[in-house]
């Protein structure tokens, strides 16, 4: 009986600590507006300048639908302000994104948005 309530009690240990490890992780994650004030627009390329972003962070891209969207490209996609086979294309005008960790590229695929600034390049931790 004794042995049943010490696997119990280690058991009940482990259980806290990987709450408490998932809490922390979770409470470090933040939100990210890209643009600020003036969202997802042209000339944003400048915009993570200064701040430091963590794998499990998320951008915001607020825009106009009507008048943009947002790709996740690779750097080539980005480099060259073209969309990849098989990319994702958001459309809401809310769109969140949770960064992975290293290097994470946007673009607008909209015709010479992209060539006019309307993309972001972002590298997490």
């Amino acid at each position: 009986m004794a042995q049943g309530r010490g696997s119990a009690m280690v058991a009940t240990v482990f259980l806290c600590m990987l709450m408490f490890l998932l809490h922390s992780e979770m409470a470090h994650a933040a939100s990210y507006t890209v643009g600020d004030s003036g969202g997802w627009t042209f000339n944003v390329a400048g915009w993570p300048k200064g701040k430091r972003f963590r794998a499990g962070d998320t951008l915001v891209f607020n825009y106009s639908p009507a008048a943009h969207n947002l790709v996740a490209v690779n750097k080539v996609g980005y480099n060259t302000c073209t969309t990849p086979r098989g990319s994702k294309v958001y459309k809401t005008g809310k769109d969140q994104i949770k960064l992975v960790k290293g290097q994470n590229f946007f673009i607008c695929s909209i015709a010479g948005h992209c060539q006019s600034g309307m993309k972001v390049a972002v590298t997490a931790i």
